[in-house]
């Protein structure tokens, strides 16, 4: 497997007046293609601030960001929104659809960016929409979609532009245990199926067993990387 995520001595430190608040401290971590991974810990740990690092949200006070052996982490803004609209798909909590917009135009949305002509549009965003189960949900606007239908149309707007990573941060927290399940189950599917490398920021443990491996982060430090051990078939 090549690598698609590689910091190395990565800081991030945010002054608020005259004190400085160490978010990250010398966080090394790799992350190999077709890998799903949960990164904990709890509020202040620097798991957000390590999601947006690698979202290309935020830059490291020092250290380097590699995103498919490209050191990112020092590009120019446009390079940013560049890396953000073809190489990274983002799924979030509150689902950030438009509200007055079918779930096939919002899937479309983030290709219209790159040029993409009316009918690939279409075509891709049907694809991705009936890849998560909503093939029959095409003309419908989040408020005629449930919690968990939404967050699917937010997962196929995250696809869409086949992105080598899928950040997906706290994509459980508006949903009831059982929504959340399904969408996580989605999430295994889409990894196993696609190989899509996806990266779960959480602080749920019951949502982190759904992923291979799981990296605790505790004041800014990775205290604990660990991968599941995968069980011989026909057990």
């Amino acid at each position: 497997m090549s690598e698609v995520i590689r910091v190395e001595a990565l800081h991030k430190t945010y002054r608020m007046g005259d004190v400085e608040v160490p978010a990250l401290r010398g966080v090394n971590l790799t992350i190999d293609r077709g890998e799903f991974v949960a990164v904990m810990g709890s509020s202040g740990s620097g798991k957000s601030t390590l999601m947006n690092i690698l979202g290309c949200l935020d830059r490291p006070t020092s250290g380097k960001y590699f995103l498919e052996g490209e050191e990112v982490g020092s590009l120019t803004p446009d390079e940013w929104a560049h890396i953000r609209n073809k190489r990274v798909g983002f799924v979030f909590q509150g689902f950030n659809l438009l509200a007055r917009t079918t779930a096939l135009e919002n899937v479309e949305l983030p290709m219209m960016y790159n040029g993409f002509a009316g009918k690939q549009r279409h075509e891709r965003a049907v694809e991705v929409l009936s890849l998560v189960g909503l093939e029959e949900r095409l003309d419908h606007t989040p408020n005629q979609l449930s919690g968990g239908q939404q967050q699917r149309v937010a997962i196929a707007r995250a696809l869409v532009n086949r992105p080598s990573l899928i950040l997906a941060d706290e994509p459980t927290g508006n949903l009831d245990s059982a929504t959340g399940a399904e969408i996580m189950s989605l999430f295994q599917r889409l990894n196993a199926g696609q190989s899509i490398t996806v990266v779960l920021v959480t602080h749920e443990r019951d949502i982190a067993e759904y992923a291979r491996r799981r990296v605790v982060f505790r004041d800014g430090v990775i205290v604990s990387d660990d991968k599941k051990v995968q069980e011989p078939e026909g057990l």
